[in-house]
């Protein structure tokens, strides 16, 4: 992989020796992430968020889950006839009613489900796992035979008996399932242990593997990638991390490191800010300022040393430029700004000020920062111009 000036590349990923990655990105944030308490997307919103995703690249859209409402199912089918390049799909229960909800849609896949864990068998199905599977079945046959991909999906997988977990896999591939399906379902995994489950199952089954991780522990977007090293085909994301409780891989997260320490580049992720914000929107939920890719402090920095840098080389303090995920730089002065950073500050905007006159507004700087008064460029302005006068 060739040196890029939007990045810094992790030179010590050449030293694995890995494969290169065979993964594509089915994105939930219209049906996993709606599922956040309090957030629900209007129609348009669904239509405007399913065509920005497409922009970016997204392989694959999951549109919702028809079978809530008569105009959720309306809005899935829609999303299906736009004409997108991404494939489509939608969730269903392991029942033949879901399915012939989801058939009509005309979406190219439709993911069933069951949980096979002992919790979930015993205290939320009350049924064995042979007869969840046996209903799994029924609905998994009635989609093919309707001319419907299928991606048999484990919930909770992560809890579920390895052994289980691959009975069900080999005897669902009889079924001529499209995907088998890994859900971390509560956020247990941790790099470690999605590589040996992934890897488990990719020895068992010739059927490609979905992984679809949480984030409990912070750790679904590391997860995400050690599936993929592990052979994982589909990655599952949501934008800006959202879903239920402490939400899902972030879409803009997994992007970007794809791109920075395995060289896929085929995502356009200069979209990634623009998709955020609208996410945020939409949702009502803000990122994290320190959300890293899209966080209003990703690329703001105030350190004198490390805005000195920058103003060299922003490589010295940034793994990837703004540009590359239409961001903007930000250099914050404030309590730690030195004199040599201030200087460079005031000329990119356009002033030129004396060795004393800047020595006064940095004096005005630390005071006011020290106070906890942010400053914010206006403030900055209007500082300068007053020590000019003054």
């Amino acid at each position: 992989m060739s040196e890029n000036k939007d990045y810094s590349r992790n030179k010590l990923m050449d030293q694995l020796n890995l494969p290169p990655l065979d993964i594509e990105i089915c994105d939930v944030t219209l049906r996993d992430g709606e599922q956040t308490p309090g957030v629900v997307f209007t129609r348009e919103e669904k239509i405007a968020l399913a065509t920005e995703l497409d922009s970016v690249g997204v392989d694959i859209i999951e549109a919702g889950f028809p079978v809530v409402s008569v105009s959720e199912k309306a809005v899935v089918k829609e999303i299906a006839n736009l004409g997108l390049d991404a494939r489509t799909c939608c969730l269903a229960r392991s029942k033949v009613s879901d399915v012939e909800t989801a058939v009509d849609c005309d979406v190219d896949f439709v993911s069933i489900f069951i949980a096979m864990s002992d919790l979930h068998l015993k205290y939320k199905y009350h049924k064995s796992c042979a007869e969840m599977f046996s209903c799994a079945m029924e609905a998994v046959q009635y989609a093919k035979d309707h001319g419907v991909g299928v991606r048999f999906a484990a919930e909770d997988g992560s809890r579920t008996d390895v052994e289980v977990l691959k009975t069900a896999f080999r005897a669902a591939e009889e079924y001529k399932v499209d995907y088998v399906s890994i859900a971390d379902t509560i956020g247990i995994l941790n790099p470690s242990t999605t590589y040996y489950l992934v890897n488990e199952i990719k020895k068992t089954v010739d059927t490609p593997v979905c992984i679809h991780c949480h984030n409990d522990l912070g750790m679904a977007t590391a997860n995400t990638l050690a599936a993929a090293e592990a052979g994982a085909k589909q990655l599952h994301t949501t934008v800006n991390a959202i879903g239920e409780r402490a939400g899902n891989a972030s879409l803009e997260e997994v992007l970007v490191a794809l791109r920075i320490q395995y060289g896929i580049e085929r995502y356009d992720t200069t979209k990634l800010t623009e998709l955020s914000k609208m996410v945020n929107e939409y949702s009502g939920l803000k990122p994290a300022v320190n959300k890293a890719i899209v966080g209003e402090h990703t690329f703001s920095h105030e350190s004198g040393i490390h805005v000195c840098a920058i103003l060299e080389e922003p490589r010295t303090y940034e793994l990837f430029s703004p540009e590359m995920v239409g961001g903007k730089r930000h250099l914050i002065v404030g309590k730690h700004t030195g004199m040599k950073a201030l200087t460079g500050i005031v000329g990119d905007m356009g002033h030129e000020l004396s060795k004393e006159q800047l020595a006064s507004l940095l004096d005005r700087i630390k005071n006011c920062t020290e106070t906890k008064h942010g400053i914010s460029p206006e403030r900055l302005e209007s500082m300068i111009k007053e020590t000019k006068q003054h």
